[in-house]
């Protein structure tokens, strides 16, 4: 089954960088007993919808787990939780990590436990769907019936999104 988790940051602590900050997310995913199968470059971009914050850095992992979907994303918050994240009810606020579960297979849920999937607003999210395009540019959006790649093309959002090891166009 595939599980794709986005990673965001753009407040990190001291003199960490992007790239130190995420393997050790990454480290502490693998630790908790996710099996990490694939990893997206990082990718830059804006702030949404506040382009006056700091850029973000993305990415996207596929993992396997046994986790059902409410327990992963409880897995998840404890991780941001951990890492200094503080939830102040502002949406798109700055953040120093956001893990989003984005897909769980092909298992869609509305809600009705406080979790959406896949994630209700990733598709339009070139900042998300690009990382994803990368690692599994086949995959198929359960409800929408297009691939990662096409999502990427269409995205409205973080269309200035590029990976790191690019010149921005």
């Amino acid at each position: 089954m595939s599980v794709f988790i986005a990673y965001g940051s753009n407040l990190l602590s001291g003199p960490v960088t992007a790239s130190q900050a995420f393997s050790e997310v990454v480290k502490n995913l693998q630790a908790r007993g996710l099996i990490v199968n694939r990893i997206s470059r990082l990718w830059s971009s804006k702030a949404w919808p506040n382009p006056d914050d700091p850029p973000y850095v993305n990415a996207v992992l596929k993992v396997e787990t046994n986790l059902q979907p409410m327990e992963l994303m409880a897995l998840l918050h404890d991780t941001e939780l951990e890492a200094g994240r503080v939830r102040d009810g502002r949406l798109n606020a700055p953040r120093v990590l956001d893990l989003d579960l984005i897909a769980y297979g092909d298992v869609v849920m509305n809600g009705e436990n406080g979790l959406i999937l896949p994630h209700p607003r990733a598709a339009e999210r070139a900042f998300v769907m690009g990382p994803l395009a990368e690692i599994a540019p086949d995959w198929v959006h359960p409800q929408l019936k297009q691939t990662a790649g096409d999502l990427f093309k269409s995205a409205k959002i973080g269309t200035d999104a590029y990976p790191l090891d690019t010149a921005a166009s």
